[in-house]
Parts: C-alpha cells; structure tokens; sequence
C-alpha cells in the first residue's frame, strides 16, 4: 500500500526520551515497578507567584489574540532577563515568544535552512535539533565530543566541521544531555573559527541556563566581540521555574531573524498562550533568585546519585557542572550479548529503571539518567542499576 504520508514525516523519528517515557509509563500500567528517568522534567512544582500571575490573567480576561511574538510587556520583560542576567541588550523587536524553546528552535530551522545546506550540530546534541535540522532538508554535520573531552568540541573539530555549505551551528550550555558547560575562554576560541565563516548563524540554546551548579559560570555566547549580531540566543521557563505544561519559550536575535521567526510563528501557531505568557512575565521579573532552592536541591541530588552510581565497578561517571543528567559511559559493559548502548537500555528497564539511550545524543556508547526525581527515586534507581551492571 503506498503510504499517504509525506516523505518527510515518515523520515522523521520519535525523540527517544519520549519514546522511553511511554514504555515506563505503559509498563507502570500493566503493575510494574519502573522508576522512570527518561525525561527531563522538574519534580518541582510552578512557583505561586507565577501560578498567581496566570490566575490574575484569567481574572482580568487575558483571553483574546495576542501579537505572534508576544505582548509588548513580556517581550520587555524578556529583555529585562536578557540584560540582568546575561550582559545582552535586546529590543522588544529583537524578542519572540514562542510556544516553548522547542518551537523557538523550529522557528530558526525553518527561517535559515534551505534544503542542501549544512547544520553543525555537536554531540552529544538534545533530540530534537536533528530531526528539526533534516526536516528543513539540511545536511547535519555532527562532530562528536565524548567524555574524554568533557562532551565539549574543540576549535579544530569545529573548523573541520564548517564548510562553504554550513548555515547554522547549535549548540546548548549547558548540555543535554552531558550537563557539560562551555567556560568564556572555550566559546572565545570557537567564536575564533566562526569568525572566518560569516555566514553562519549561531543558535544558542541556554534552556539550562539557571540549573548550573557554581563550577562552572554561565556565560552567553552573543556576549562575545562580533558575534550577537549573528547568534539567537534561545530560552524559556520549562527547567528553570519548572514550568514545563505552560509551554513558553522565547529568543533574543537580530531584527531580521527576529522578523523572520515572527512570520514563520504567524503561519503555524500564532502567539504563545495568553495566560502562560502572563505567569511568565511575573517569573521573569522575579528573576532567578524565588527558584533558588531548586537549584540547591538538584546540585544535592546530583551530588547523592553520581557518588551512588560510582558503586558500579566499570561505570564511568563525572559530575555534570549543569542540567540535571548524569550522562554515563557504558562502553566497558558492552558485549556480544549486550552490543549497543540500546541493549543495555533495555536490560536496565527489566530491572525497574528507564534511561535514554547514547545513540538519541549522537553519542553511542552512554546512557542518560535525570535526576530530576525524588531522592527516594534516585536511590533506588542507582542501587538498581549499581545491581545490574555489575551482575554484567
């Protein structure tokens, strides 16, 4: 029967961390005991004085379209974040408000990319930038950092990796999935190569921005000499507040990126939610300091489960400066019976915990574990898994 898809849905995966949370969760169903630290999704709950802004916004009818990059003051109070937070000047006409950092991402692809252009996409990279990237027709070009290297490129890899062809390099600090963060003089000196490709535009992804852990200092890449007027830089509330079902993300880029995303957003979904938009703004001009204790807790999380999971005799683990994985290599544990980081996935989901699979990253050979999860959770999960591997 000839598929009445389009080619390029039918070429398209489901993101694995999705595919892996519906086993869990279908699993769970049937009785089993799975812990599930497959997705990257706060425990926490919304801070109330963002779920108070979404109530007042309900209360003072907030319930009618909104302008497709969003309202004048979330945008200002976007660019506020901007500002305080990372040395970037933006205007109101340099901000788009988007449906989550994902559609902002989706946005960028669809206004840069034309079909038989190149994406450099360093790995390990988050799901969903390659199936994005290809689905606009570009080639991806996937230099890969493994833990060797502290999941980090060099300038070299990046310099091999760019050709007359690339378009666009994305990147996250800090990573999903390593939790690995670029320091000011490593995004200098990538910034060193990109500078004899003018060209490129660069999107940063800092979705993570909030969840670093002091070893390491957040730093923009637009903040670097030349180079905001060629990098997006793209964030939302989703990991920082913990506001992952409000949906809302929002870029800072130049105008004519900004305009060319607010066209592309008017086709396909029109503005962010009204009454997310309205939680937000109070978030964001309450500033990183009322969720500080989120970050206090997972640092002690991560801390607890790294040092747990180190009772795995060939497991190698490092302390992710950022986000909130342990992204360990399994490389010693593969075998004839268990050849691929997939395999071991699978075996670690008949004893009880769910992870993502290295080869959804671009990086086969590791496992990713959230230890966004209660610390019961995440005790019993690294007894499970210490268990299973050294059974191996």
């Amino acid at each position: 029967m000839i598929s009445r898809l389009s080619d390029r849905v039918n070429a398209m995966a489901l993101p694995m961390t999705i595919a892996m949370a519906k086993k869990s969760r279908a699993l769970q169903e049937q009785g089993l005991d799975i812990i599930s630290l497959s997705l990257g999704e706060p425990d926490f709950d919304t801070p109330d004085l963002a779920k108070a802004a979404g109530i007042e916004g309900i209360e003072q009818n907030f319930s009618h379209y909104m302008p497709v990059s969003g309202y004048v003051d979330v945008r200002d109070a976007v660019a506020l974040k901007f500002a305080r937070d990372n040395q970037l000047t933006y205007t109101r006409n340099q901000i788009v408000v988007s449906t989550g950092a994902k559609q902002s991402i989706a946005n960028l692809m669809m206004a840069l990319v034309n079909p038989g252009d190149e994406v450099v996409i360093p790995a390990p990279f988050w799901v969903s930038y390659n199936d994005l990237a290809e689905f606009c027709g570009a080639t991806v070009v996937s230099p890969v950092a493994g833990r060797e290297q502290g999941f980090k490129i060099t300038p070299d890899q990046l310099r091999q990796a760019l050709s007359p062809k690339s378009k666009v390099f994305i990147f996250s600090s800090p990573n999903n999935p390593s939790g690995a963060m670029y320091r000011q003089d490593e995004l200098e000196a990538l910034a060193a190569v990109l500078r004899d490709f003018p060209n490129v535009v660069v999107v940063a992804d800092e979705i993570y921005e909030y969840l670093s852990y002091g070893e390491v200092p957040h730093y923009s890449f637009a903040r670097i000499d030349g180079m905001f007027d060629r990098t997006a830089t793209v964030n939302g509330m989703s990991k920082g507040y913990a506001m992952t079902g409000w949906r809302l993300g929002f870029m800072g880029a130049p105008e004519w990126l900004a305009e060319a995303c607010d066209k592309v957003q008017s086709q396909f979904t029109s503005g962010a939610s009204s009454i997310a938009q309205r939680a937000a703004r109070a978030a964001l001009l309450a500033g990183p300091q009322p969720v500080q204790y989120m970050v206090e807790a997972f640092k002690a999380r991560r801390d607890r489960f790294v040092q747990a999971l180190k009772g795995a005799s060939k497991l190698c683990v490092d302390t992710p400066p950022g986000a909130f994985y342990a992204y360990v290599d399994v490389r010693a544990y593969l075998s004839d019976a268990y050849p691929t980081s997939n395999d071991l996935v699978l075996y670690l989901l008949e004893h009880g915990v769910a992870g993502v699979p290295g080869e959804a990253f671009g990086t086969p050979g590791y496992l990713r574990f959230s230890y966004a999860a209660s610390p019961t959770d995440l005790d019993r999960a690294a007894e499970r898994i210490v268990k299973a591997l050294n059974a191996l």
